[in-house]
């Protein structure tokens, strides 16, 4: 089932304006943000707000329907970050427009995402100039 108008305002509203992976804002993209399911309808996950997350089209389209990834520090398979369950600040912390992860999720979450994509680190730059990066703290 996909989700309603009502739901997508709702995970919009929920997410200010920014991915739930990247922290990119929407204002400066050319492409609509997607809803995207943490648990992916093809592995059982519903579509209820509890499993969806305001997502850029690059985060959506690289997570897929991927539910972890290696940690690239330990080589061991690790479940992604979670945008309903895990705390942003807990697994990420700017060093600059890089991001650095702070745990396995972190890490696997980057390294799946590719969150440092040179593109990314350029559009990162480019929210600073006009006042959207780093962004506020994520909302709980």
């Amino acid at each position: 089932m996909t989700p309603s108008r009502e739901t997508e305002r709702q995970v919009a509203a929920r997410a200010a304006g920014r991915c739930e992976y990247c922290r990119m804002h929407q204002s400066l993209q050319g492409a609509t943000f997607h809803v995207e399911h943490v648990i992916p309808r093809s592995r059982g996950g519903r579509s209820t707000l509890a499993n969806l997350a305001w997502a850029c089209p690059r985060c959506n389209l690289q997570k897929t329907n991927r539910t972890e990834f290696l940690d690239p520090a330990t080589g061991t398979t690790t479940r992604l970050f979670d945008p309903r369950a895990d705390v942003w600040e807990e697994h990420f912390r700017w060093n600059g427009f890089q991001l650095l992860g702070l745990s396995d999720i972190g890490r696997a979450t980057i390294a799946a995402l590719e969150l440092n994509h040179t593109r990314r680190v350029r559009i990162r730059q480019v929210e600073e100039l006009v006042g959207l990066f780093p962004p506020d703290d994520p909302p709980q």
